[in-house]
């Protein structure tokens, strides 16, 4: 018979992600939103967060486009605001 215990360490050990996470730390001008349109964190000043974590929405295809898209935005605006 198997233990809860042991169900834990199955899941431990076989757990993985196929898919690329994003989203986690959406942008957005609302009050919910954790970066502002110009990636720059809310709380913190001189903190941007520029990667896939800050897409409002999932998109329906690999992430990476998408990654460097907002990396090439963000470095236009870094740029522009120096």
């Amino acid at each position: 018979m198997r233990t809860e215990a042991d169900y834990i360490a199955y899941a431990c050990a076989h757990a993985k992600t196929n898919h690329h996470p994003a989203g986690t730390c959406r942008m957005g001008s609302d009050p919910g939103a954790v970066v502002d349109p110009a990636l720059r964190f809310n709380g913190i000043d001189g903190l941007r967060v520029v990667d896939a974590s800050v897409m409002p929405q999932l998109i329906s295809s690999n992430t990476n486009a998408a990654a460097i898209m907002i990396a090439e935005k963000a470095a236009d605006m870094i740029k522009g605001a120096a």
